[in-house]
């Protein structure tokens, strides 16, 4: 299950990489990905980038939703989001919300 967890990552940053630049939020969307497999231990079906917002000029937040199939077979969302330092890329904090939808 990591390997392939592993062997889709990489397919999606070669993608990227072919296309051109990787968007600014790329790294922050592999970082859920981790700390979302990391917390749940469940298959990452798909995630989307849901959008940057500048709290204030020290405190910007990335947010994604995430979809997941646990071991039993059943299918979730998870919303994170990744508060952070803009000038420096330090991680504040990353929360995440289940949802069934």
């Amino acid at each position: 299950m990591r390997k392939v967890m592993i062997s889709l990552l990489v397919l999606l940053i070669a993608s990227t990489i072919s296309v051109g630049a990787a968007p600014d939020y790329a790294k922050w969307g592999a970082l859920a990905v981790k700390e979302t497999q990391k917390r749940y231990q469940a298959t990452i079906l798909d995630y989307k980038h849901l959008g940057r917002t500048d709290l204030t000029s020290q405190k910007s937040e990335e947010r994604f939703k995430l979809w997941l199939v646990n071991k039993e077979g059943k299918e979730f969302g998870v919303y994170v989001n990744i508060e952070f330092d803009p000038s420096n890329d330090r991680v504040q904090r990353i929360r995440f919300t289940e949802t069934d939808r």
